[in-house]
């Protein structure tokens, strides 16, 4: 009989039919039971590493099913003698509200005291135990924990679920005991090996295992997800790709991403127009050259494939996920952060509607204005609007700084600022109560509001929200950086700074809803009659730093 590696995962979950992923030991065959419903699939392999996704279909609406995984005729899921509840298939039911969880930036490291005076609470860790009913709700510092804090719709994560950079002493361990670190890239992620451990440590704690088990969940890569600064510039993709060992971490880190991460986020509908997946379905059980020519092409030809989805709930609310890393376009004479194809995909999901429109992207959209226009500048600055010397320096600071949002990314900005004006004034159809554009990877969290620098207002609010981290909060001297380019002296700099390199002014004001906090944090939106209710929690540890209290950071309705 096999044995269950790693899953079971739920994925994509809609009405009527639900995806669940799995890592076994072998080659092997798996069922999932639901209720009067089962389905079942042959493993593919990758690297010797064996996978499947079975797809249960046909299950009624706004139900709540007790699924079991078999493998190879054996029960491996739920596991024996666990204290959390009995995993559940939760179909979306029409008109229920939809509530959905988010955030991105989570390290794996343990939850013992060490883990958590060096990395703090994983806030994933600490919402999965309120969910599971593990924490005391009446110690929560929230006035209904009973109410806000149930099985969400959707967890939707934006990018740093694994650092193959930046990597903790396991995987050290793990990578030091297959070869020597004294070669590059010395203790960060070389192969496929080596990611499936990396994921494999991200999604085996046995709290986090039964969350993701449990609540369909929904995933875009970020930069660490590949390396820090990902697709920065051309002289950046120039020095890695000079490498000898860059063409295989991102190869693997591609094809790891497609099997651990995209092929969940694809409905039935979309997998079965999905290339890999066509070759897997014609029966080929080991798709490893296939994959990996796949990876490398859609490196070098980004336009061949896309990576960002979207998904509706109804008329409540339209959810687009964007690829702000591997769609980018980084010639100087047209650079972009996303490609013709990708920006004219992007632009047909940008309708009214729904009476909500929200937008995930690992990247926030809309930073501090002050830092905006910094890194407007830098990005004429490194792109040699001064000429070649002053672009040496302005690429030196580009990296050091991370100076690579959307905001670094102008013509972007502006267009992605237009469609989305148009969809907020009512120019595409009803607009939207609010556009909600969701974002991580900055290691601090916020709310900020935006609403036209000229021209016709908008209908609809629009805001950004950002959660990040889950856990990976930032060392002390970067903290005042963060405060400093927040809400210091960073906005008269941005300013100063951008009209001397005669950058316009973005079409668009924008200020926070109060400060931006540093916590370990996930945050909620759900759809209220009075909008959009958004609210973001840590834990806290009184006695056993295994079994955190889940605490009420900011919440906020708009």
């Amino acid at each position: 009989m096999g044995d269950l590696v790693l899953g079971p995962l739920l994925r994509y979950v809609d009405e009527s039919s639900a995806s669940v992923w799995v890592e076994t030991s072998g080659a092997a065959h798996v069922r999932v039971l639901a209720g009067d419903h089962a389905a079942e699939a042959g493993t593919f392999q990758v690297h010797g590493h064996h996978y499947a996704l079975v797809c249960l279909d046909g299950l009624p609406p706004g139900t709540r099913t007790p699924y079991t995984v078999e493998v190879d005729g054996g029960s491996v899921w739920p596991e024996r003698d666990s204290d959390l509840p009995h995993p559940l298939i939760v179909t979306l039911e029409p008109e229920k509200p939809l509530r959905m969880a988010f955030g991105s930036c989570r390290t794996s490291v343990s939850h013992d005291a060490r883990g958590v005076r060096s990395h703090g609470i994983d806030a994933l860790r600490a919402y999965a135990l309120r969910m599971g009913g593990l924490t005391d709700a009446s110690r929560d510092d929230d006035p209904d924990p009973g109410d806000r804090v149930h099985w969400p719709d959707l967890l939707l994560l934006l990018g740093d679920q694994v650092y193959a950079d930046e990597t903790s002493e396991e995987m050290q361990a793990f990578i030091r005991s297959r070869r020597s670190t004294d070669e590059p890239p010395g203790i960060e992620v070389k192969d496929y090996q080596e990611y499936a451990e990396l994921y494999r440590l991200a999604w085996t704690d046995p709290v986090n295992r039964w969350l993701l088990s449990t609540v369909p969940s929904a995933m875009i890569f970020d930069d660490h997800d590949i390396r820090d600064d990902w697709n920065t510039s051309q002289p950046w993709k120039d020095e890695m790709e000079a490498t000898d060992w860059w063409h295989e971490r991102i190869v693997t880190g591609l094809a790891s991403y497609w099997v651990y991460q995209h092929l969940g986020n694809l409905s039935p509908a979309a997998r079965a127009r999905d290339e890999i997946w066509q070759r897997i379905q014609a029966g080929e059980s080991n798709i490893t050259e296939a994959l990996e020519a796949f990876a490398d092409r859609v490196d070098q030809h980004p336009e061949t494939y896309r990576w960002s989805y979207t998904r509706d709930f109804g008329s409540q609310a339209r959810l687009v996920v964007v690829d702000s890393r591997n769609a980018r376009v980084l010639d100087r004479e047209h650079r972009t952060l996303l490609d013709d194809d990708e920006m004219a995909w992007f632009d047909e999901q940008l309708v009214g509607g729904f009476d909500h429109l929200l937008i995930g992207s690992s990247l926030p959209f809309l930073l501090a204005a002050g830092l905006h226009r910094v890194e407007a500048f830098n990005e004429a600055m490194a792109e040699r609007a001064w000429g070649t010397r002053f672009g040496h320096l302005g690429e030196k600071i580009r990296r050091t700084v991370d100076l690579e949002h959307w905001a670094a990314f102008q013509d972007a900005f502006r267009r992605t600022c237009a469609m989305v004006a148009e969809v907020a004034r009512g120019e595409r159809g009803p607009a939207p109560r609010t556009i909600a554009f969701l974002g991580g990877d900055v290691h601090h969290s916020y709310l900020s509001e935006a609403w036209p620098r000229g021209g016709p207002p908008f209908r609809s609010r629009v805001v950004q929200a950002v959660c990040s981290p889950i856990r990976n909060p930032l060392p002390s001297a970067m903290r005042f950086l963060t405060a400093f380019s927040s809400y210091g002296l960073a906005g008269p700099i941005g300013r100063v700074v951008a009209r001397s390199a005669k950058v316009s002014d973005p079409p668009w004001h924008w200020r926070y809803r109060g400060r931006p906090w540093l916590h370990n944090n996930l945050a909620t939106l759900e759809v209220v009659p009075e909008g959009l209710r958004l609210w973001w929690a840590k834990g806290e540890v009184d006695d056993d730093p295994d079994r955190p209290r889940l605490v009420t950071v900011r919440d906020v309705t708009v």
